[in-house]
Parts: structure tokens; sequence; C-alpha cells
């Protein structure tokens, strides 16, 4: 029993660090480009698809594990116990850890250029990459700013999507861009909701995040109206004719946005209680991208 008892809160702090859930925010982009070409084209590269989501994986965990490396040289998480860096105590570990990871997931992406004998795929990816790098690497530190999340729309969203759609087709769609505005905002607001618990640490740091400045109350109220605007823009990119109709099976998600929205609305200055908040936002983001993706399918069947 005395065993149990001394790792289990250890085996808890490896996965909070590790964040399993979260790496559905890497494969949702590839998901979504992927399932917009299959009902446009009829046509699905199954090699290119699953070579594109294990590189996705490998360079979110290179983000994921360099930021631990640079919030640990700001002190931004000196009282987070479940910092990589701060449970092995080996900074530069982590680091190269990080940068193999980036290696595999580039390969990857170089794999799939090497196939098309088209580098566009790659290019885009390098894009994102340094955006990602400017997040949080010195000298930019944009996060610090409060950019993060408009980072992260653009790297998550339409970046990200139309490579995933270029992958399959080698050209472009309106359609992929605009399912690419839903999925960078859903992706967004996780980063948003990470902010919630932490406020006092940031203003320490001197981070500068969209809740710092605009405060808790405020910020919960907002997301509220940006969360919903992705079910009001699918609606409308039906209404338009952007969308086949069965895209509307993501509104079957709403309920996990609403217990989303009620939860940080209520604890929104709790740090304790709202801190799970970003893992309802992936609950969100998960649900209705995957439901989204499966309206593209449908419609080609």
């Amino acid at each position: 029993m005395t065993t149990k008892l001394i790792e289990y809160p250890n085996t808890k702090l490896w996965m909070a660090a590790i964040k399993p859930p979260m790496y559905s925010v890497a494969i949702m982009p590839i998901w979504i480009g992927s399932t917009v070409a299959f009902a446009e084209t009829k046509y699905f590269h199954p090699a290119i698809f699953s070579t594109f989501i294990a590189a996705a994986v490998f360079i979110l965990a290179w983000e994921n594990l360099s930021n631990d490396v640079f919030d640990s040289e700001t002190g931004i998480d000196k009282n987070k116990a479940h910092s990589l860096v701060n449970l092995t105590g080996n900074k530069s570990l982590i680091f190269w850890i990080g940068n193999l990871f980036l290696v595999l997931g580039l390969l990857g992406i170089l794999l799939i250029a090497w196939w098309q004998q088209d580098l566009t795929v790659i290019g885009l990816i390098l894009l994102c990459c340094f955006l990602g790098y400017m997040y949080q690497g010195p000298p930019f530190r944009l996060g610090y700013q409060g950019l993060g999340e408009v980072i992260c729309f653009f790297c998550f969203g339409p970046l990200a999507v139309a490579a995933a759609y270029y992958s399959q087709t080698q050209s472009w769609s309106w359609t992929s861009l605009a399912a690419s505005f839903i999925v960078g905002i859903v992706t967004s607001l996780i980063l948003f909701c990470s902010h919630f618990h932490q406020v006092k640490d940031d203003i320490a740091a001197g981070k500068r995040s969209p809740i710092v400045r605009l405060g808790t109350k405020k910020s919960a109220q907002l997301l509220l109206w940006i969360g919903g605007s992705i079910y009001l823009f699918t609606l409308l990119f039906v209404i338009f004719g952007i969308f086949p109709i069965w895209t509307l099976l993501s509104l079957i998600s709403l309920p996990f946005a609403l217990k989303l929205f009620r939860h940080v609305l209520e604890y929104h200055n709790q740090p304790e209680k709202v801190s799970n908040c970003k893992f309802l936002a992936v609950e969100m983001h998960f649900w209705s991208s995957l439901l989204l993706g499966l309206g593209f399918i449908l419609t080609a069947s």
C-alpha cells in the first residue's frame, strides 16, 4: 500500500506533464484538411494521411517540450509541479528530446514532399514551426505579449489544414479555408483557457496573456462568444453552400461547449477549480472537429 501511495502522485504529475489528450490538437487539422479533400475529390491517400498524423504529433511534442524549457528560463513555471523540466531537473535533456521529436516530425513531412515531388507542404509546416518557436522562444516570446492565441489560430487553422488538404490533392480549396477558420478558433480556445488558473504567475513573470489584460470575468464572457461563433460559422457556411449540410453534425458537440462555458463563467476567478477548463476545451475541440470531418466524409458517400 505504501508503494502505491508514493507512486500515484508521481504518475499523475507525469501524465499531467505529457498531456496525452492535448495531442488531438495536432491530429484534428490533418483530419479536417483530409476529409474536405475526400469530399471534393473522392480520393484518399492513407499513407500520406497516417504519415502526416505521426509527424504532426512529433512536432507538437517538440512544441510542448521546448515551451517547458523556455518557460523555465523566465521563471513562470516555478510553481508548476508538472513541468517536465521541474520533474526531471534536467533542462538540457528536455531540450534535446524536444529537438529529436522535431527532426522526426520534419522527416515525416519530407517523406510526403518526396512522394509528391513537391515542397509546398514542407514549406507550410516549416512556417508553422517558425511561428511555434516565436510563441515562446527567445528573443521573440510573443506569447508573453498576448499573441499566443493568434499564432495558435494560424498554425493549427489555415496553415495546418491547408497543408493537409494539399498533401492529398496538391491543390487549394475555399471550403478547406473556411473549415480551417473553425478549427483555428476552437484550437485557440484551448490555449486561451489554459491561462485562467495562472494569472498570478503570468503577472509575476511579465506575461500579458489575454486573461491578464482583460481580467478573468471579461475573459469568461468572451470565451462564450468566441466559442459559440464556431457553430454560427458552420451554420452560415451551410446556408451559403460552402459546407455540405452533413457538417451540421458538428452541432452535436454543443453540449461539450456549454459545459465549458458554464464551468468557466462560474469558476473563472477560482484557480483551483478552473484549472481543468483547458481539458474541457479539448473535449469541445475534439468532438466538434471530429463531427465536422465526419460530415464531409458522409457527403462523399
